[in-house]
């Protein structure tokens, strides 16, 4: 007679959960909750926002903001004698900045008010691209992925016209028509540098834009939507409450891309002469400047392109961190987590492993009492 077998009793869903978080930190919070201690749990995208930020407010702190003036000494079209060859005056050990920090020009200019202006107006350009890239590659692809037919017909071929087009001959036309155009109505330089980036922003997002769609495409055919237009919703409260925030972390992180591009291409308009213009000073017109100086005095070529690396990486980083914040798919491995995991279903191998064998002792032990019982 054979006996029963045991059956594993499958365990309570969260006790032994996937590698990544676990139950008790999700348990009652919000999405926004959760992107915040996703988004704050990641080492890489919390020093880059931290370094970022040091950058915004020593840069803006320092030259000051229109009428506010700023803490620094120099401005950035001061000359004055040259010191010890244009070095810098920069030092660790005792900390101290010096006279010119980061070293001065062949006209005594002070570096250091020239990368902080050029720091601003890179800043701002990227902002600015980041803004109007965003919205207008939202709205063109979100329409288009909604409505389908002769609207997405429309601006995608809009989007492929705009697309084929190389970025920085694009680019560098509306750049330069701008500046034009700004500085033959006497507007000020911070006119031309939004103008700038207002431009660059037109000819950056049709990538979103297509991106944007591909989201909308997929979303709008998923059951929540079907249920939303049952209830009789409007296309516009079913595209701004059901769909857009769930294509929120693709727009938020392909921006942090966009704006980490943004600064790139207006350090190579300016390399190019095509950006912004003397006497105002950018970063890439500051690599453009000294060029020729960097085998006798490269501390001028270096810190102009610290700060464009330094921008780029943390924007980068802190797209990264947004991307696995608002998808959490997308965590990164966890050895230690992995090996906690790995040993809790050990454990539960092994006592099921236990069970089974005691079972089965305890039913071959039996099984010759019932043969026996039945040879008489």
């Amino acid at each position: 007679m054979s006996q029963p077998q045991p059956i594993d009793v499958p365990q309570p869903v969260g006790q032994v959960p996937e590698a990544g978080e676990k139950p008790q930190d999700v348990r009652g919070k919000s999405q926004g909750q959760l992107v915040r201690q996703r988004f704050f749990g990641n080492t890489g995208a919390v020093v880059s926002l931290v370094v970022l930020l040091f950058i915004v407010v020593l840069s803006v702190t320092s030259l000051g903001v229109g009428p506010v003036p700023g803490w620094w000494k120099w401005s950035p079209d001061a000359t004055g004698t040259v010191l010890d060859g244009g070095r810098p005056t920069l030092s660790l050990l005792p900390p101290g900045l010096g006279e010119h920090p980061f070293g001065q020009d062949n006209l005594g200019r002070d570096l250091f008010a020239m990368a902080m202006q050029g720091t601003q107006y890179s800043l701002v350009v990227m902002i600015v691209v980041g803004v109007v890239a965003g919205l207008v590659g939202t709205v063109v692809g979100g329409l288009s992925g909604y409505f389908r037919g002769w609207t997405e017909a429309v601006l995608m071929r809009l989007t492929d016209v705009i697309i084929i087009i190389p970025l920085v001959i694009l680019a560098a036309l509306l750049g330069r028509l701008a500046i034009t155009w700004v500085r033959s109505h006497g507007l000020p330089t911070f006119a031309t540098v939004v103008a700038l980036g207002l431009l660059v922003g037109l000819a950056s997002w049709p990538p979103l834009g297509r991106l944007v769609r591909g989201e909308f495409l997929t979303l709008r055919e998923r059951e929540f939507v079907d249920a939303a237009r049952l209830a009789g919703a409007s296309s516009g409260r079913i595209i701004f409450k059901h769909i857009l925030p769930n294509t929120v972390g693709v727009i938020t992180v392909n921006i942090t891309l966009l704006m980490s591009s943004a600064i790139l291409l207006e350090t190579a308009l300016s390399y190019l002469g095509l950006g912004i213009q003397a006497p105002d000073w950018s970063l890439g017109r500051l690599i453009s400047e000294n060029q020729t100086a960097f085998a006798t005095r490269p501390w001028l070529f270096w810190w102009p392109g610290v700060f464009i690396v330094a921008i780029a990486l943390t924007i980068n980083f802190i797209g990264d961190g947004l991307r696995d914040a608002f998808d959490p798919r997308q965590r990164k491995f966890n050895p230690r987590r992995a090996r906690e995991i790995g040993s809790g279903r050990d454990e539960h191998a092994s006592d099921a492993a236990t069970t089974a064998t005691a079972s089965s002792s305890g039913g071959a032990a039996g099984t010759p009492a019932a043969d026996g019982g039945g040879v008489r």
